[in-house]
């Protein structure tokens, strides 16, 4: 492997979303990965289809699209972590390891002898990251999470949406994936102070906490005005034309960010009047007279086409774009060019690839690497106890016996 976090190796006890999104992102990264499954079971998402790979048949097979989503550059290992036996095989492989990820609730990981507390004497340069829905600590810590409640209690959900219609969550569990990426970002942290240090520490990550802190600037506009913010749709609260707005074939985006560019937006459609007059001439004065001007705006662009608007606006440095569906967005040009969509070989798939979601970090001298398509469920079981504990074969069969792996 290579990347910059070759020679990080990750025991990752972490399924469905949010940690395997983090732990993807550290295997993209370089890091050896061993995913720990339980036996005869997996992460629960292999079942979470269709759609599942096909064999050459045509038919399902074990690995559902929500799984390969976030489980490549992975080895899986099966492990019964309820057994006495898997307990001690797990101490074993953590020993080995640099970072410990869990996404269980409070005090489950206790139950099997694997809560930070009970092991952190022992391995003093671990990194242990926990991921919750509520954190350690805390009157709702002992509550199950999920990112639906999340986006419902952490705000998003409330300015989220037509303010016409019931309040709408995002329709990408995007709560978890931020607190996956915030699990990385605390996760590397941890190692710098371990290499400045010498020691390990608990890294107490909580999707709740995650999402209210994506709420930003909503957030700060409560913060600063004491004003709930309200519904707005697809427009921008500080910010107007910043919106949707119809054309002949369909809709775009109108996103002007300044004076400069309503300037010569107006000028291209037409109305260079709007420029000049005061309820429109300044970002301020635009939102304080949002109703109208859209009304006027709508008007007039839903007499030409999206390319028309598109293209003619794009050319005079006037942000817009379409509002791609998702298979529109896997053949943009730039989306391609970027290296966004990857193809990986899969040994259950009927064209011996598939196709995954590529990693968005560009690094010039350390570049990601796609080195192993996402396992299926303990497919490097053996190879990882042979080199990592140097475990026999009648060792191995004993354990397969008694269903600890």
């Amino acid at each position: 492997m290579s990347g910059p976090l070759s020679g990080i190796r990750v025991f990752d006890l972490s399924r469905i979303l949010a940690g395997p999104t983090g732990t993807q992102i550290l295997g993209d990264l370089g890091a050896d990965v061993i995913k720990i499954e339980r036996p005869g079971q997996g992460d629960d998402t292999r079942k979470w289809g269709p759609p599942f790979v096909q064999d050459a048949a045509g038919h399902d097979t074990s690995e559902s699209a929500y799984y390969l989503a976030v489980n490549r550059n992975k080895r899986s290992v099966t492990l019964d972590i309820a057994q006495p036996e898997g307990q001690a095989i797990a101490k074993l492989l953590i020993a080995r390891c640099d970072v410990f990820v869990e996404n269980f609730k409070v005090g489950d990981m206790a139950r099997y002898n694997l809560a930070y507390e009970q092991i952190k004497y022992d391995f003093p340069r671990l990194i242990y990251c926990s991921i919750t829905g509520f954190g350690q600590s805390g009157p709702y810590a002992p509550r199950a999470g999920y990112d639906f409640l999340a986006q419902g209690m952490g705000g998003i959900m409330s300015v989220t949406g037509d303010p016409s219609t019931p309040p709408q969550k995002v329709g990408v569990a995007v709560t978890d994936i931020i607190c996956g990426i915030y699990s990385v970002i605390g996760i590397l942290a941890a190692l710098q102070h371990r290499h400045l240090t010498g020691r390990g520490q608990l890294v107490d990550m909580a999707l709740l906490d995650t999402q209210v802190s994506w709420l930003a600037n909503i957030g700060l506009q409560y913060l600063t005005s004491g004003q709930v913010p309200k519904r707005l749709g697809n427009e921008h609260p500080s910010i107007v034309p910043y919106s949707v707005v119809p054309c002949s074939d369909g809709f775009f985006i109108l996103a002007v960010g300044n004076d400069s560019q309503f300037e010569k937006f107006a000028k291209f459609a037409g109305k260079p009047e709007w420029a000049a007059d005061g309820k429109f001439k300044t970002n301020p004065a635009r939102v304080k007279n949002r109703v109208e001007l859209y009304r006027l705006i709508h008007e007039v662009t839903s007499q030409k086409s999206q390319a028309y608007w598109y293209e003619g606006l794009t050319d005079l440095g006037v942000p817009c774009g379409p509002v791609n569906n998702v298979d529109q967005v896997f053949q943009d040009p730039q989306v391609l060019f970027r290296g966004m969509k990857v193809s990986m070989p899969h040994p259950l798939s009927g064209q011996g690839t598939v196709d995954l979601i590529g990693s968005p970090i560009k690094l010039s001298e350390t570049p990601v690497d796609y080195h192993l398509p996402p396992p299926t469920c303990g497919q490097h079981t053996e190879d990882v106890l042979r080199e990592m504990l140097h475990l026999r074969d009648d060792e191995i069969t004993a354990l397969r016996a008694k269903k600890v792996i």
